[in-house]
């Protein structure tokens, strides 16, 4: 049976070429493209490591996915496999807050100079381009600024983080945290500005927290023994070793975590509804799901409780960010999304 968009129309098959497609998101994505859909992809990456299992020749999708080992910075097939394909989507970046503010060069580069040919190269030959961007380009919110009782802090207008309407609010240069949040914003201002004078159709996505497997590493488990993963993984690290949980600035920060396999979903509805989201800048995200880094904590210490023997100790313990991330650090205080336009444009209602 075919398949629809949302506008009734029959779905054709189209080739996709995904950069950063074997990470964390790119290997959900390439999970749900070869299952769900008829749809090719080509992906291109440092590492096949997390999409093995789909590359086998004994899969019935075996001609529709082809993987190229390749770093962006510097390899002349990028031009020739973004042209070969009808859809690019940039997947590619460094994504980690432990390097944030420890690389920011590094982190500069990847985001946003790195990003520039894929653009570039999208737009001279009028491929449509689906850019993965951050909700860390909200920065802080309104609200950070006000007394901590103050009554509007409470005003959703004041911390919930519009696509159109929100300001993006980042602290001083010292505070180098912010290199990511700055690249990306800037390569979104140059995606829009091509769509504007030359015509790129473009989409950008702006995850919130997407959390699932392949997401991260345990150091010395099943990863590097040194580097500062995310959050659950941090977590997860101190809950198998029987250290107490770390809270970064006393836990305060709060986050909308939201899963992966629902992210994903929404990022199919884009790939194959263009004329809905073509222009479009969409949050992705669970706004009902909050909860401050200490309550994430305490329920991971409960769950692990109910499954490991002798871990009724466990407890958490405060550390500043310069001692946990280094010089430079800094954080947004709340990340909730308003998903108005997502479901203007893509609702299936």
């Amino acid at each position: 049976m075919a398949r629809l968009d949302l506008d009734g129309k029959e779905i054709a098959p189209i080739t996709i070429c995904l950069i950063g497609g074997a990470g964390f998101i790119g290997s959900h994505l390439c999970e749900l493209l070869m299952a769900h859909t008829h749809h090719s992809a080509i992906v291109i990456d440092v590492s096949s490591d997390k999409i093995t299992h789909l590359l086998e020749k004994s899969c019935s999708w075996s001609n529709r996915i082809e993987f190229h080992k390749i770093n962006i910075k510097n390899d002349s097939r990028l031009e020739t496999l973004i042209k070969s394909s009808d859809l690019t989507i940039n997947l590619a970046a460094i994504c980690t807050p432990a390097d944030y503010n420890t690389r920011p060069l590094d982190t500069i580069y990847s985001n946003f100079l790195d990003a520039i040919p894929v653009v570039k190269y999208c737009t001279e030959s009028n491929k449509r381009l689906i850019h993965f961007s951050t909700c860390e380009v909200y920065g802080k919110t309104i609200g950070s600024f006000l007394p901590a009782d103050h009554s509007l802090r409470q005003d959703p207008n004041f911390y919930i983080l519009k696509e159109d309407v929100s300001p993006c609010i980042f602290g001083p240069l010292e505070k180098q945290r912010w290199s990511y949040a700055c690249a990306k914003q800037m390569i979104e201002r140059l995606i829009y500005a091509e769509g504007d004078e030359h015509g790129l159709k473009f989409t950008i996505v702006r995850p919130f927290n997407w959390i699932g497997p392949r997401m991260d590493f345990i150091p010395g488990i099943d990863g590097p023994t040194e580097g500062v993963p995310r959050v659950l993984a941090c977590f997860s690290n101190n809950l198998l070793r029987g250290e107490p949980l770390k809270l970064v600035d006393g836990g305060k920060s709060q986050r909308t975590f939201c899963y992966i396999k629902d992210a994903i979903e929404a990022v199919l509805l884009m790939i194959e509804n263009p004329e809905r989201a073509n222009g479009q800048i969409f949050n992705v995200g669970n706004p009902n799901n909050e909860v401050t880094m200490r309550q994430l904590a305490q329920l991971m210490i409960e769950v692990y409780g109910k499954i490991s023997v002798g871990s009724s100790d466990l407890t958490t313990v405060d550390v500043s960010s310069k001692d946990f991330y280094g010089v430079g650090y800094d954080d947004s205080d709340k990340r909730i999304p308003d998903m108005t336009i997502i479901n203007r444009q893509l609702g299936k209602e």
